[in-house]
């Protein structure tokens, strides 16, 4: 039996509510993502200063393993060292303390030498150490990497698939509903005399005239410029965004430096109430921190929503607000 219209409806509906949460679901694994390449990007860039202090390490015992070595010679004469060849040959720490401790002649070693070599192995251990460290962080951080880009591929083709199987006047439908829905959110505690804050089409792509100076005026028109651009995770245009990708690369316009991540950019700024925003004030969303979008006054922001709406202008009380920075 074919389906009347009346039945279609909430079918789509249900495609609807289920694509949004899953487009929900990968942009949470997406901005996780992007938090750990900036900590997986920190951690390589220690990695790298841990293996030349390392390698320092390794030069500066070298030296004292050779200045050892001659002592000894001097002292014995050039003969056959036998265990006393052992002080400039040691591999460890302990090794190197046990065998000269049985030595005859260990006293007739200089004491600062002895020290300093003593201090080099004990150095260049604990560089061994630190570097097998950074290793093993390395690792574990690339292991949940991989994970989340996995989750976000899962969530976005479980999307697609869903979105496949509507009909060519179901796909229609569905898009008419996105254009037209508007959401009337409570803002948070505080901002109910804002003006109009609640009452704006969740989504528009007709860029507002927006009254913004200084460094802000970049950042927002830049931002007002992306609109209908395309979501994508992890990226930052020219013609593609994701949410962090899109505000970091707007406020870049205005020559400040943010980090890719929607919970990373939350810790930069001065902290802003909801009553306070001003055009160019990154705002964030959810629990946890997942979503930013950027201020543009007229109780509105732009952001990258999602592969099914790209760049779009929408209320700013449209999501679950959790805070708000203004940067520079």
């Amino acid at each position: 039996m074919s389906s009347s219209p009346a039945q279609a409806e909430p079918d789509v509906k249900d495609v609807k509510t289920r694509v949004d949460r899953l487009y929900r679901e990968a942009e949470q694994a997406s901005e996780r993502y992007n938090a750990v390449k900036i900590q997986l990007d920190d951690l390589k860039a220690d990695l790298g200063s841990v293996k030349a202090d390392e390698k320092r390490a390794e030069t500066s015992l070298d030296a004292m393993r050779r200045e050892a070595r001659r002592s000894v010679l001097r002292q014995s004469g050039g003969g056959d060292l036998g265990l006393v060849s052992q002080v400039a040959t040691a591999g460890d720490v302990d090794g190197f303390l046990s065998d000269v401790s049985t030595l005859s002649t260990y006293r007739q070693l200089q004491q600062s030498l002895f020290d300093d070599y003593a201090t080099g192995l004990q150095a260049l251990s604990l560089r061994r150490d630190a570097t097998e460290d950074r290793i093993a962080q390395v690792a574990k951080l690339e292991k949940k990497l991989a994970t989340e880009k996995s989750t976000v591929d899962d969530k976005l083709g479980d999307a697609k698939e869903l979105l496949g199987e509507l009909q060519a006047d179901e796909r229609a439908a569905l898009q008419a509903a996105e254009a037209r829905e508007t959401r009337t959110p409570q803002p948070p505690a505080g901002t109910q005399d804002r003006p109009d804050t609640t009452s704006r089409d969740t989504t528009t792509r007709t860029p507002p005239d927006v009254p913004v100076s200084g460094r802000a005026s970049a950042a927002v028109q830049y931002a007002l410029a992306q609109v209908g651009d395309a979501y994508v995770h992890g990226a930052a245009g020219p013609d593609a965004f994701d949410c962090s990708g899109l505000t970091m690369m707007a406020w870049a316009q205005a020559g400040v430096s943010l980090p890719h991540s929607s919970s990373a950019q939350s810790g930069t700024g001065t902290p802003v109430a909801a009553s306070d925003l001003q055009p160019g004030d990154l705002v964030f969303y959810y629990s946890p921190i997942s979503h930013v979008g950027i201020f543009i006054g007229n109780g509105q922001i732009v952001d990258a929503a999602n592969p099914g709406t790209g760049v779009r202008i929408a209320s700013v009380f449209s999501m679950p607000f959790s805070g708000a920075v203004r940067p520079g």
